[in-house]
């Protein structure tokens, strides 16, 4: 990846690069194409807009509403997010009527009145509450990875996948690497032409610097108020799944779009040895069976490197060769059948353009299958199981963890409605 990283907000004291800062250091262009209007699929009202309603106006949040907005078919017509100066920063920005910025935790409800599709962009613990509702108000839905926190919420989001289709609305899973066209070029060749051979072993990373050093000041070794959680709810488990869902998804997406199946069991370790606030662990290692005996090893961190390598970063090891893939990095197969690839460096915003387009034209050209969901659904339940056994300190089996249904849980009464 190129010393690429993915905070969950960008921070000036963020102490190494990260994925987002890495994203504003490419400069890549922003593609503008035309669009009609999705209600007039059939090719009326040309270059009418598609109305959307952010849900989430954070760092990420801003940025993404940008380039929704500089794609040419969107009107970012309302904004949400519990706090008034984040809703109000990006509507300022966006030029969203005053009328249409919403707060508090239920205020989305009222904003989908006002558009045609929503984009979630808040902490993944809200995700599925949000799309089911969105999906029940007849919008299109872009959602942020990952996808849930647990298992129910996995499960909730994979429901809402399948009545989105059933009510001919997208639904798509925002995952820069299943649009890059080295990663895409590569899985293919291992997939249709095995071009590495049989599996035998593999390796998944994700090793980067500390993306939250400043909301360390929202939280202290007792306690934090909920909204102070909520500010940093990178640093919160429940908010954010833990380091090993909210950012080493991407990771181990790649490993299941690798593999194809979910692992049969996990076993794990980790702590939080670094940080000193918050509920998160801050360093991961496990170890993923899948069948025919591949095992996969995964590590990750979020502290000093001291030089070493960093980045998100897969191998696969096979009788004829080695896939090997790195997040704005290289990508290429070594062995029998050997494919250069090549360098993806601003992957971050070119793969979010390249699914903004593709929300677009799923909307406008009335494709409904969403593909996008079902894999999301187990790459998020992968990272379930891996923190599961970390958590537990034992092996944990797939089945088992479906069985369990283990809810995460938070008090947010003191929360305004």
């Amino acid at each position: 990846m190129s010393q690429a990283r993915k905070p969950t907000e960008p921070t000036p004291q963020t102490a190494s690069l990260s994925r987002r800062h890495f994203m504003a250091a490419t400069g890549a262009a922003v593609a503008t194409f035309a669009v009609i209007k999705p209600a007039l699929v059939r090719g009326t009202a040309a270059n009418s807009t598609i109305n959307l309603g952010m849900i989430g106006c954070g760092g990420r949040g801003t940025w993404i509403a940008k380039l929704f907005k500089e794609h040419g078919g969107y009107n970012v017509a309302a904004a949400f997010d519990y706090f008034q100066d984040r809703t109000e920063d990006l509507g300022n920005q966006l030029g969203v009527p005053q009328a249409n910025r919403f707060n508090g935790l239920k205020g989305y409800l009222k904003l989908l009145d006002k558009v045609d599709a929503v984009a979630i962009i808040s902490p993944p613990y809200f995700h599925p509450e949000q799309a089911a509702a969105a999906v029940e108000a007849g919008k299109h839905v872009y959602l942020a990875k990952p996808i849930a926190v647990d298992v129910p919420g996995c499960q909730s989001i994979g429901d809402s996948g399948k009545k989105a289709s059933a009510k001919k609305k997208c639904f798509l899973v925002d995952f820069q690497t299943r649009v890059d066209p080295f990663y895409m070029e590569a899985l293919r060749r291992v997939h249709e032409e095995k071009a590495i051979g049989d599996f035998t072993f593999g390796e998944a990373t994700y090793h980067a610097g500390d993306p939250f050093t400043g909301r360390y000041q929202l939280w202290n070794d007792k306690e934090a108020s909920a909204e102070n959680r909520l500010r940093a709810w990178g640093l919160d488990r429940v908010l954010s799944g833990d380091i090993i869902t909210e950012q080493n998804i991407h990771t181990l997406d790649v490993m299941n779009w690798i593999m194809g199946v979910p692992p049969i069991w996990a076993v794990g370790t980790g702590g939080r040895k670094y940080r000193p606030a918050g509920t998160c662990y801050d360093t991961f290692s496990c170890l993923f069976q899948y069948p025919n005996n591949v095992g996969i090893t995964f590590s990750s961190r979020q502290s000093e490197g001291y030089g070493t390598q960093e980045g998100i970063c897969n191998r696969m090891f096979g009788t004829a060769g080695i896939l090997e893939t790195e997040y704005g990095g290289q990508v290429l197969i070594r062995g029998k059948n050997f494919y250069r690839g090549g360098k993806s460096p601003g992957i971050y915003q070119e793969g979010a353009i390249a699914n903004i387009k593709a929300f677009h034209e799923s909307i406008v050209g009335g494709k409904f299958d969403n593909p996008t969901v079902e894999p999301s659904v187990r790459s998020n339940l992968i990272t379930v199981l891996g923190r599961t056994a970390a958590y537990e300190t034992r092996m944990v089996t797939w089945d088992e963890m479906l069985k369990k249904n283990e809810k995460l849980e938070i008090d947010l009464s003191s929360l305004k409605a």
